[in-house]
């Protein structure tokens, strides 16, 4: 059996850990540079507004209800995802980390002696109890129906207390006739929309389906889908998160950037920041490409220019990035234009074990510096340590007007507790 185990509204969430006087009020999180709504919880999704849109256009309809407004507080959320992942690991075998809210589970040979909904529920008091997040849980014999059980969990009648388990045929066909087919994990809405002028309209349907059909009409991940949603495992741990082909860090500035060492220092940044991605899942990058470009919706003062390096070695070594993203800085920099956005993305990726080295690189990798590095910014939180490069406090970083203290990754946000 496998289990999946996420957070609901994960950001939005986190806020209310350590604020206990906002967790009864609609609380709506920003993104980089306070611009767009990208988290709202259940009580503030009540007032109407979408999430994506725009803030300043639903700004007075959000004070209105009384909405708490928050910026994206990313160091708090990675350090409470981590907690949230320790607890949860300690319920199974076999975790993998699927996202910053979601993991699976898998349990090999494990039956609980009170029943699977009971560890279910078990496993969102502990999560509650120690980190006070609520999750769904959702348990089934394969991922995708695991899926399909959390799903059911939170949106589906019938089902309540943020849990559900298929374990047998009847509750299968319940929750996949409940279901669209875009909600399915691995069926997008352009795949729905083709499955739909095929007469199939629902989960159950697709289950339904001939897979040899489905990997003639789409592809092997369509026919895996489709034989998972009848309980034949498919996927392995290591297709569940395929390592990404390209990585991108982009980013507006929080200030208009009219100097070269600003453009410079952003540049740098974004290249630590690809640099780390592409450790994280073992691989090296062969060509970064860097960008800047000034204020799109004002055409006459429009200015646009990109370079790529290529390495002759792949790396991810930060030190290297950030040597390319130097020079690309002296290339892109142009006197009088207002610097709107700035970014650097790994177009070309080689995983680790594929790397062609070269015996006069002038260059070398250095693993355990990396290596290090990333464990003290997981451990301290992210930006402990970094380049110089990039700058300290620059004035030109992200807008976050709304930012809640930092509370388990700054000594000065520790909460203080007053006993008397």
């Amino acid at each position: 059996m496998f289990a999946l185990v996420d957070a609901n509204s994960f950001y939005a969430s986190a806020e209310k850990v350590f604020d206990p006087s906002i967790r009864r009020k609609p609380v709506v999180v920003l993104t980089n540079n306070d611009g767009c709504i990208c988290a709202m919880c259940e009580r503030a999704k009540q007032t109407g507004v979408k999430k994506f849109g725009p803030y300043h256009e639903v700004k007075d309809q959000l004070a209105k209800f009384g909405c708490v407004i928050r910026s994206s507080n990313y160091e708090l959320y990675d350090d409470l995802s981590t907690k949230m992942m320790d607890v949860v690991a300690r319920f199974a075998p076999e975790q993998h980390v699927y996202s910053i809210d979601e993991c699976f589970l898998q349990f090999s040979g494990f039956v609980p002696e009170s029943g699977w909904e009971v560890y279910g529920q078990d496993i969102r008091r502990a999560v509650w109890r120690e980190v006070r997040l609520p999750v769904g849980v959702g348990i089934a014999s394969t991922p995708t129906l695991a899926k399909a059980a959390s799903h059911a969990g939170k949106r589906l009648p019938g089902f309540h207390r943020g849990i559900a388990v298929i374990d047998s045929p009847v509750v299968r066909e319940q929750i996949l006739q409940q279901m669209q087919t875009q909600d399915v994990w691995g069926v997008g809405k352009k795949i729905a929309q083709r499955l739909t002028f095929m007469g199939i309209n629902n989960a159950w349907q697709l289950a339904c389906a001939s897979p040899k059909a489905m990997r003639k009409q789409f592809s092997v991940e369509v026919e895996r889908t489709v034989r998972e949603l009848n309980g034949e495992t498919c996927l392995a741990w290591t297709e569940t998160r395929a390592a990404k082909q390209q990585i991108f860090s982009t980013r507006a500035f929080g200030e208009k950037v009219t100097d070269y060492t600003s453009l410079r220092q952003s540049l740098c940044l974004h290249a630590e920041h690809v640099g780390a991605k592409a450790r994280r899942q073992k691989s090296a990058v062969k060509a970064i490409q860097f960008f800047a470009r000034a204020n799109p919706f004002q055409p006459d003062q429009y200015y646009h220019k990109s370079c790529i390096h290529r390495f002759a070695v792949p790396t991810s070594d930060t030190t290297q990035l950030v040597l390319a993203a130097t020079e690309a800085a002296l290339q892109i920099f142009k006197l009088g234009v207002v610097f709107h956005k700035s970014g650097a993305g790994a177009i070309e990726l080689v995983q680790n074990e594929f790397i062609q080295t070269d015996l006069f690189d002038s260059n070398p990798e250095r693993p355990e510096l990396m290596a290090c590095m990333d464990h003290i910014n997981r451990k301290y939180g992210a930006h402990t340590l970094g380049v110089a490069a990039k700058g300290i406090q620059p004035k030109w970083r992200m807008r976050r007007a709304y930012l809640s203290p930092q509370y388990t990754t700054q000594w000065k946000d520790i909460p203080k507790i007053e006993c008397k």
